[in-house]
């Protein structure tokens, strides 16, 4: 089960946005999503670009027709076996493609249900997707999902249109409103994977995979479901974590509630403090060996500050043509 500080104010939860985010909210960051990028070329000390783990490698190419070379063509681009089959020279024409599929892998399971400060996990994750998809949208790409919760999995097939923004976002609200769910946290670390799974024969090649979530149930087959997509696609890690998860303070007693239930954790105690570190670290150890051993950049989300803050600053802030104009 997954605890969840009890708020000192006396709210209705269902209508404080640090708890369940609302379709409006998600809606309205339509006009926030700028200043990053998921295109190829990026500043120097972003995630995605190329002195990190992984460039970003961009749309894929179609090939377009193969024919005599003419003065100007570049050589690179020759067809060498029709070029001796024929004693002519003969190129190769691609031409890029229109948009490019990107997936998002929305996690709002039981165990995304975690806050201490500004939201819960479950809530940063759900910005987080919509950021994402408003901004994939507005670069011209196709954007789809998959949003996995503690009692199913959803899918929302790529689609360049706002209204399938705004399908991705209703079935995210829609995980979101059902948390914190009654699974037993045992049967949830399945969905993970599940997750991969059901986008593995989705994903063929030349696609981004945006994985959004806290690593709850990471494990050996996790990796090998990233390693099979990364094999033909950019896949990008977005690690959700509360700060409380990384360092429980010695608070003493401390009440955690959830629903009707609650529990009393004594804080003072070494081991307790150390257990909870430790089932912290090797969720995030999980996500680092992944995409140290893939090439896929890691991007380390907090709910204490602004998502789209986060995001421009892992990511690079891009400003727009007009803003550079005007500074």
């Amino acid at each position: 089960m997954q605890f969840t500080r009890v708020p000192r104010r006396r709210e209705d939860p269902d209508r404080d946005p640090r708890i369940h985010v609302s379709l409006d909210h998600l809606l309205r960051l339509q006009f926030k999503a700028s200043g990053f990028s998921f295109l190829p070329r990026q500043p120097v000390h972003s995630v995605l670009s190329g002195k990190h783990a992984s460039r970003l490698r961009g749309r894929g190419l179609n090939f377009e027709e193969l024919r005599a070379y003419l003065p100007g063509d570049d050589i690179r681009s020759l067809d060498w076996k029709v070029t001796a089959r024929t004693r002519n020279p003969h190129i190769r024409v691609y031409t890029e493609e229109r948009d490019r599929p990107v997936w998002l892998l929305i996690d709002q399971r039981s165990s995304m249900f975690f806050g201490s400060r500004r939201n819960m996990k479950s809530v940063t994750a759900a910005e987080t997707a919509a950021v994402s998809a408003w901004r994939v949208l507005a670069q011209g790409d196709r954007v789809g999902a998959i949003v996995f919760g503690s009692e199913r999995v959803d899918l929302v097939p790529p689609h360049r249109s706002q209204e399938r923004v705004m399908r991705i976002l209703k079935q995210v609200v829609r995980h979101n409103h059902a948390l914190p769910g009654s699974t037993p946290k045992a049967d949830q670390k399945h969905r993970l994977n599940e997750a991969l799974a059901k986008l593995m024969p989705l994903a063929r090649h030349d696609c981004l995979v945006v994985l959004i979530t806290d690593g709850f149930g990471a494990n050996d087959e996790t990796s090998g479901c990233l390693g099979s997509l990364t094999q033909h696609n950019d896949v990008l890690i977005g690690f959700v974590y509360d700060p409380l998860e990384r360092e429980l303070p010695d608070a003493g007693l401390l009440t955690f509630a959830e629903r009707q239930a609650r529990i009393q954790l004594d804080t003072s105690k070494p081991s307790l403090r150390s257990d909870w570190l430790a089932d912290f670290e090797d969720r995030l150890h999980r996500m680092r060996e992944v995409t140290r051993r893939y090439f896929a950049p890691l991007l380390t989300l907090d709910t204490e500050h602004d998502v789209l803050e986060q995001v421009r600053e892992r990511l690079g802030h891009h400003r727009d043509k007009a803003r550079a104009r005007r500074a």
